[in-house]
């Protein structure tokens, strides 16, 4: 389900038209998040780390309605539940898409992102493309072989482009904790830095969780 947003009674409206009119709209940060009490929980459990703190992810994402806001033509929309997609490795080398509905129960969520991994271990090439989907998800890729302070994401010259990306990278022990790069990069005329910080602050809310 979505609502379209009046753009003309819309407190972004100057925003919106600034940057919406620029060849690349994006914006993104890189930093750190911890991630300690979410490891320790998943080993634990003997369950998967990248399960864990996609889910969690997937929780800051949904509690901060600028991450729902997408652009259709040149119309705003406003979904009321946004999915995850995420990149899956496999053991060849290459990856695919994986899509998963999201759920706030962690064991529905998980159910469906292991369908989905073994989807993409039972499949090659990307598997599936941009027009199988709708845009109310959210791009999750990973790094895992190393830490990372900046990224550059392929894209094509289109500033209706306005799915969020985020991306994960290896943890590195710091005085007993483990911290985590993250990378967030979203659509200016969408939201601004501000909202950003909202999601990083809600995600690591939900990485403290024990």
């Amino acid at each position: 389900m979505r609502s379209e947003i009046n753009i003309e009674n819309w407190n972004r409206k100057e925003h919106y038209e600034f940057f919406s009119k620029m060849d690349q709209p994006s914006f993104g940060i890189v930093t750190e998040v911890n991630c300690t009490e979410t490891y320790r929980l998943a080993k634990e459990r003997k369950e998967s780390f990248f399960a864990h703190y996609l889910h969690k992810s997937m929780l800051a994402v949904n509690s901060v309605e600028a991450f729902k806001l997408r652009l259709v033509g040149d119309k705003v929309f406003q979904y009321d539940v946004i999915d995850a997609g995420s990149t899956i490795a496999r053991e060849d080398g290459t990856f695919g898409f994986a899509f998963m509905e999201f759920s706030e129960d962690f064991q529905i969520f998980n159910s469906r992102l292991q369908k989905e991994i073994e989807a993409v271990h039972n499949s090659t090439g990307l598997r599936l493309s941009n027009e199988e989907l709708d845009v109310n998800l959210i791009r999750h890729s990973t790094f895992p072989w190393q830490q990372f302070s900046a990224i550059l994401h392929p894209t094509n010259i289109n500033n209706k482009e306005s799915i969020p990306r985020i991306v994960f990278g290896k943890f590195l022990e710091k005085n007993g904790r483990k911290m985590m790069p993250i990378s967030v990069e979203a659509h200016h005329a969408l939201m601004d830095g501000r909202h950003i910080a909202m999601y990083l602050e809600a995600f690591q809310k939900e990485l403290n969780q024990k």
